[in-house]
């Protein structure tokens, strides 16, 4: 490598650093005149890089944003972090392909020590993927910019049964899990919050008017999409009226799980599951009674349950 080509990228390799550097300190830094700083950073930007000055004694150099993407200098940990987190987008809907081809431009780039140092990671973990629908990036970024500015989100939406509708909302945070993507917003319509998939959003032009955040119910924003998505998501939903303390079942269920005392003895409870065999399974272990009030597919499963346990232990009935 020639003396200039190392100069030019140990100066950018200041210049991406979160600070600016004024011109004498970068002539220390590379030990050379700051007349050949002037002339480096002109190189730089001939290159693409969008290098800003600022004149005057608090003035200086930094490395801006600018129409197209230019090389980054990486350190090895920098590296390490950046492949390591696109092998783990590749499993994200939405972005797979772009995260594969990032990836595959950063593995040829590697040096032979951190591929090494890579190649072991991606030996040694694997992911388990939860395929969700394909979502548009131009979807995701016009909703995270929309939250970003404070500007209501215009758009149509369709339903689980395919129903459309025109909605607006002022979107408050994107959320991942499960193989898809979640937005929570402050429906205006309705005057609650409510959570949408992102992929049966199609945002409208232009947004609506800006607005100020509005607090989360309890504070948090994880532990309430938490519970709402956990709610949201099931396929099969039951209300049961279980005989026994809330405090007995409160310390058996979820804290997605709300449960209403009715006495001291008998609590309500709305129960949920992507599948009602499994949910009659997980309400078995309440070690207490029950009473499904609502849900056929529950109620069935619940049957067929019993007469397996009946006949499970017909041999030993019939010996007494």
């Amino acid at each position: 490598m020639t003396t200039t080509a190392a100069r030019l990228l140990r100066l950018l390799g200041l210049l991406q650093q979160p600070r600016d550097w004024s011109g004498p300190q970068l002539a220390e830094r590379l030990d050379v005149s700051s007349r050949t700083v002037r002339n480096d950073v002109e190189r730089l930007r001939s290159l693409g890089y969008p290098i800003a000055a600022t004149p005057g004694v608090a003035g200086g150099y930094r490395l801006g944003g600018g129409a197209s993407m230019p090389p980054l200098l990486l350190d090895d940990d920098e590296a390490i972090a950046v492949t390591v987190g696109l092998r783990t987008a590749t499993s994200v809907s939405g972005i797979e392909e772009a995260a594969e081809r990032a990836l595959s431009k950063l593995d040829r780039m590697l040096p032979t020590r951190l591929r090494y140092r890579v190649g072991a990671l991606q030996e040694s973990t694997v992911s388990i993927p939860h395929k969700g629908p394909v979502l548009d990036s131009e979807v995701l970024t016009a909703i995270a910019t929309a939250i970003r500015t404070k500007e209501t989100l215009r758009f149509h939406y369709q339903t689980h049964d395919g129903t459309p509708s025109s909605r607006s909302a002022e979107p408050h945070q994107l959320a991942h899990t499960r193989g898809r993507w979640y937005l929570l917003a402050w429906d205006t319509d309705r005057a609650d919050w409510r959570t949408f998939r992102a992929d049966r959003i199609t945002p409208r032009t232009p947004n609506g008017p800006r607005f100020t955040a509005r607090p989360v119910p309890g504070g948090d924003v994880v532990d309430y999409l938490k519970g709402k998505l956990d709610t949201a998501t099931w396929r099969y939903r039951a209300n049961v009226t279980v005989y026994a303390p809330a405090e007995h079942v409160v310390a058996r269920l979820p804290p997605s799980v709300v449960v209403e005392p009715v006495d001291e003895q008998t609590c309500r409870v709305n129960v949920g599951s992507d599948n009602p065999r499994m949910l009659a399974l997980w309400l078995g272990m309440l070690d207490a009674d029950f009473e499904v009030t609502d849900s056929v597919e529950l109620a069935d499963e619940l049957n067929a349950l019993a007469g397996r346990y009946q006949r499970a232990t017909a041999a030993i009935r019939a010996t007494e």
